[in-house]
Order: C-alpha cells, then sequence, then structure tokens
C-alpha cells in the first residue's frame, strides 16, 4: 500500500501533466507540485528512486513549489549528486532552476536563474524565490555514471518579514530613505533587492539614512552574501559602498564585498548612504541589515551593544538568534576593585593616556578594570604602550595571571586576540573597526610592578604615515612621483600586529617612462603560498592595474628580503586580511626610476620602534 505522501505526489503529477496539456505550457516536461507540507513545518522532495540512481533519458521533470501569494519559497538539499559532464552544467545531466516566477509555471522563454550540477560542495545548500513560487527543472542523459540525484526539503515563509523598514523613492526600483522622526522608529531593517533570493543583475540600489541633529546612526550587516572569495574588493562587480555622510561624495566608511557577517559601522554625523551595485553574471544571495538612530549622547559599552543587538535581532528577527553573552565579571564585588571601569568616547577625547589603577605606584590586588573605546566612522583604536610591568611569580608559566587582555568584535561577538603580561613592551595594538576593549586582570599585588601606562588614539590613517590618503576608499594611500621620488610604505599599524578584517590599498603614480622599485625588508603576512581563500590566507597583492595582475602571484607567510619592479609608471599594492589569524606585516621602501637611468641607491628603512613612530632615513641617488 503506497504512502500518504506516494500517493498525494502520484495525483499531483497526473494534475499537473494535464494543465500543462490543456495551457500548451511546454507539454514535453512532466511535474510534481508541492503546495502543502500537511501541518509540518517542513516538506521533503527527492530525485526519483533517491539514493538508487535517477532515471536516465529524462527530457523534461519539473519540480514545482507553490506557495500563497504573500509567501516564498525555502529549499535546501541535504544530498546532491548529479553528474557533471560539461563545466557550465548546461549539458549532460542538469537541474535549471527558477527563482523569480509569479505562477507555478514556465516554457521555453522562462528566465532561469542558474543550472545545478556536481555534488552538494559546487551548489548553494538553500535556494530561495522572490515570488510564491519556484521550480526545478531536470534533466539526464546516460545513467552509467551512477549518480544517485538530490534529496531536500522545503517550506514556505512570510514574504512580509523581508521588507524594507523606510520610504522607496518614487521611480525607482530599490533606492530608500530611512528618516528619523516622531513618526517612526528608532530602528529596523533593509534587505537587498529579493532577498533572500539572488538579486538582479546591473542594478544600483542606495539607501539614505538621515537621524536628526543630536543623533547618529549605527548600521549592522548581519549577512553579506555576494560573490564567493577573497578578491579584494577594488576589483568585485559586486559591491556595498558605506559613506559618512549624505552622497557619494562624503568619506567611505566601509566597502563590502564576498562574503561578511556581523560588520558594523558607525556614522560621525546624522547621515550615512549605502550604495549597492551589482554588475556580476552570477549574482549573490544579497544582504540583511539593522539600522538604529542612537542618541549622541548614549554612550554604550562594547559587551552592551553588542546585548543591543542581540535584543534587535530577536524584537525584528525573521529565523533563530544566535545568543551575545556579556564578558564574565572575574572576583566578588567585596574583593574586586571596579570603579576604574571607563568608557571612552572619541567624541571627548580623540587621544590621550591610560595606566593600571595608581600607577605608577603598583596597582592593589584584585583589581579589574575594562576600559572600552568607541570610536565613529572609519575611525580605528590604536594603543601605544610607554610602560608595561606586570607581577608574574614563575616566569616560565605558560599562563598569565596578571595579565592586560584586548578584545575586538568579530562575527558579532567579542574575540579575545591578545594577552599580555611580563615585563615585555608589548607591541602597538589597532581595532578592527570603531571598537576596542581592554580588560585588565591584577590578581596579584607586589611592590616592584608598577602596572602599565599607555597612550590611546582614534585614527583614521590605520597607522600609516606615508602617502596621501584618499577619501573614497576606507584605506587608501597614493605615492605621486611627481611630488617624491623615494620614500618608504608599511601596512597598518606596523611594526604592531595588523588588524583583523582589513583591506589597504597602495597607489604609485610615476611620470612619462617612470617604473616603480619596491625593496621589502621585513614580511610577515599570516598564510600559506598560492595564498588563496581555501587556505584563508591573508595576503598581499602586486599588479601593474586597478585589475589583478596574473603576472606576480600573490604573497602571504615569512619572507627574507626581496624586490618588485613595475612593469610601467603606475603600479598597485593591495594588502588584505581576513578575521581568523595576524601577523607584523610589512615593512618597505620604494623610488620611481626613469627607464634609462642607471643609479645606485642606498634605501630607505623604516626603522619602527615600539612607539609606533618610523625613522625614515635619508635616501642618496648616485647617477651614472
Amino acid at each position: 500500500m503506497k504512502s500518504h505522501y506516494e500517493t498525494s505526489a502520484a495525483l499531483l503529477l497526473l494534475k499537473c501533466i494535464i494543465l500543462m496539456a490543456v495551457d500548451a505550457v511546454n507539454p514535453g516536461c512532466d511535474c510534481l507540485v508541492f503546495s502543502a507540507t500537511y501541518g509540518k513545518e517542513y516538506g521533503v522532495f527527492s530525485s526519483q528512486d533517491y539514493p538508487k540512481p535517477y532515471p536516465s533519458h529524462v527530457d523534461c521533470l519539473l519540480y514545482t513549489f507553490v506557495a500563497h501569494k504573500d509567501e516564498i519559497v525555502e529549499i535546501t538539499f541535504k544530498d546532491f549528486d548529479i553528474y557533471k559532464s560539461h563545466l557550465d552544467c548546461l549539458k549532460g545531466d542538469y537541474l535549471k532552476v527558477f527563482l523569480h516566477l509569479e505562477k507555478g509555471e514556465v516554457n521555453e522563454l522562462s528566465p532561469w536563474s542558474r543550472v545545478l550540477c556536481g555534488s552538494l560542495q559546487d551548489i548553494p545548500p538553500v535556494l530561495y524565490s522572490s515570488g510564491p513560487a519556484l521550480i526545478l527543472e531536470l534533466h539526464s542523459q546516460s545513467n552509467l555514471n551512477n549518480a544517485t540525484g538530490f534529496v531536500g526539503s522545503f517550506r514556505f515563509i512570510d514574504k512580509r518579514s523581508f521588507q524594507t523598514d523606510g520610504q522607496r523613492l518614487a521611480g525607482t526600483d530599490c533606492d530608500y530613505q530611512l528618516i528619523s522622526n516622531n513618526l517612526t522608529r528608532s530602528r529596523g531593517r533593509f534587505f537587498s533587492p529579493r532577498y533572500p533570493s539572488n538579486y538582479p543583475q546591473h542594478i544600483k540600489c542606495t539607501y539614505k539614512l538621515r537621524a536628526r541633529s543630536r543623533e547618529r546612526v549605527r548600521v549592522l550587516f548581519e549577512e553579506v552574501m555576494l560573490e564567493k572569495g577573497d578578491v579584494s574588493c577594488l576589483n568585485r562587480a559586486d559591491v556595498i559602498k558605506v559613506y559618512d555622510g549624505r552622497n557619494n561624495l562624503a568619506p567611505t566608511i566601509a566597502m563590502l564585498c564576498n562574503e561578511v557577517t556581523e560588520q558594523e559601522v558607525l556614522s560621525t554625523g546624522s547621515d550615512m548612504y549605502i550604495e549597492f551595485i551589482s554588475n556580476s553574471d552570477l549574482p549573490g544571495q544579497g544582504f540583511k541589515a539593522l539600522f538604529q538612530f542612537q542618541p549622541v549622547a548614549t554612550l554604550t559599552t562594547t559587551s552592551d551593544r553588542l546585548h543591543s543587538i542581540e535584543t534587535e535581532k530577536s524584537t525584528l528577527a525573521t529565523g533563530p538568534v544566535t545568543h551575545i553573552k556579556k564578558m564574565p565579571d572575574t572576583g566578588s564585588p567585596a574583593t574586586t576593585i571596579t570603579n576604574c571601569d571607563m568608557v571612552i568616547y572619541s567624541d571627548n577625547s580623540k587621544n590621550g593616556t591610560i595606566s593600571s589603577p595608581g600607577y605608577p605606584e603598583p596597582y592593589p590586588a584584585h583589581s579589574y578594570c575594562r576600559l572600552d573605546f568607541q570610536g565613529r566612522g572609519k575611525e580605528r583604536v590604536q594603543i601605544i604602550f610607554r610602560d608595561f610591568d606586570l607581577f608574574n611569580p614563575n616566569d616560565d608559566a605558560k599562563e598569565c595571571i596578571d595579565a592586560l587582555l584586548v578584545y575586538v568584535q568579530i562575527d558579532g561577538r567579542l574575540e579575545r586576540v591578545d594577552n599580555h603580561c611580563g615585563q615585555t613592551l608589548p607591541r602597538p595594538i589597532m581595532s578592527n573597526g570603531p571598537g576596542l576593549m581592554l580588560e585588565f586582570k591584577g590578581v596579584y599585588s607586589s611592590r616592584n610592578s608598577r602596572g602599565y601606562l599607555a597612550e590611546y588614539s582614534f585614527i583614521e590613517n590605520y597607522g600609516i604615515h606615508s602617502g596621501e590618503q584618499i577619501a573614497n576608499l576606507p584605506c587608501a594611500f597614493t605615492f605621486n612621483g611627481t611630488m617624491q621620488r623615494s620614500g618608504v610604505l608599511y601596512s597598518p599599524n606596523f611594526p604592531g600586529y595588523y588588524p583583523r578584517d582589513t583591506e589597504c590599498h597602495y597607489f604609485f603614480q610615476g611620470i612619462n617612462d617612470d617604473t616603480i622599485h619596491i625593496k621589502f625588508h621585513h614580511f610577515d603576512v599570516e598564510g600559506v603560498p598560492p595564498c588563496e581563500a581555501i587556505s584563508a590566507s591573508d595576503y598581499v597583492e602586486f599588479s601593474n592595474f586597478m585589475a589583478r595582475d596574473r603576472r606576480y602571484e600573490r604573497y602571504c607567510g615569512q619572507k627574507e628580503a626581496f624586490e618588485i619592479k613595475s612593469d610601467r609608471k603606475f603600479f598597485r599594492i593591495t594588502f588584505r586580511s581576513n578575521d581568523r589569524l595576524d601577523g607584523t606585516g610589512f615593512n618597505a621602501s620604494y623610488r620611481f626610476v626613469r627607464k634609462m637611468e642607471q643609479s645606485v641607491s642606498s634605501q630607505p628603512v623604516a626603522k619602527a620602534n615600539h612607539s609606533g613612530t618610523c625613522d625614515i632615513s635619508p635616501l642618496l641617488f648616485i647617477f651614472s
């Protein structure tokens, strides 16, 4: 006796064939219709005979998912094995996907979204429709390959959960303004077009966020799914640009591409302008983001702000929320000094000094302090230590007891990135965004342990003091041969560890027949050659063009001194780090050289010390 599911599927198959014969919609296709989950959260679908090999010579079989008019379809593949005989999947065995349909029907003129073949690793595991219907069209030839087909689940989701808060501008497809006033909420969501389905090709959308005079704009990009890989945003066809003002003439705070999660940006003033540009042939899923109009007087710590984000997600959520816990306190109120907690806000002070309790006298036992730094716009927090002396009862101890811990926000959570103890002066520290938290734990006290003294700064130049900074990229510097013929360049925060999730560009522009010669004196960039996404490597990239130059391989790892030369008067260096590990970066010297010149030079070296400053040696040219 057939199961209820098998009986329903058979009846639906028969109905679909009759309807398609009457309507003359691709009459050569058989069809299975899935329009209900029968009281369960998910329904199930699979290829015929799964997990046995699917039938051969299937000319056209449609898996048609039909929801109500205010719903969209979500399908999740649990297993996928369609024999891949061609790289583009357009011949042989394949599954054609239609995501953007208003009705559960297609014909030979219906535009398809993508074609799938291969294994589960070759396809997006989850697909969403933009309307109430989604269709999979299966074709197969020979069954000599023993491919098993596919199995998955489906469900129907309320489409209204993905509506952008705010007002769409008249005469536009995807330009919105989100304005703070007495009639609007102080927070909400906005999305890329068609989200969570794939966004259209060749579009440009804008989102104008305008707060009131004593408010700021805070945006959290919860999920960005554009193009896969780790290519520089400079060379991506699909990109999100965030500007610190009313239009795209304002300084660029952030530039997002590829795949990003939990990226937070904060405006300097009351306006933020966001552009989403899509020019790729294979669009991704897009993005979803939270926004909040935040009073300037609201001073929140990093951990409290992450709690606020969690609350917003719970209030506005369309799915399950990952909980973000506050940093745990250590010690009891009776034995712990906590009045040294501080929130240092860039509006009040762009730089200053911080120290352990009682410095330069020994800090008390059971001291516990948090210092939370909050910047705005493209500001980064840099800490440079001037003195460091924490009690360490055992120099060989693997774990620090009295320590200064460093936290930054990564993927929506506070993550410890450094741990300092003993008497060694730490390298400079830099945040990966506008916020950073230091946590001081002084368990013991010693009359010989002074604690620490450091200087903090909110900076926009990433600690790079050479070249001329460009405003229309978050981190970019130009070196003009008409202004200076030689000099130095280095990675952000050198000689300290470079910040994570950072991309910086160095553009060299010579004159006439100039070429650019660059000698690297120090190179420590986390990664494994060939420095590609598969190894989660940070990298340095060289190019004679704005686009990627295949003449040069990517560089990562630790290298001895080496030299790179350009072929022409323009040259680009791009440094990119991910959110995994970090290194001390690079230090190099450059010079513009005319092709007809024969020169011997004494290269300038950026002699950086732990103070974070660079002493540039004079450059001597001797012409023959």
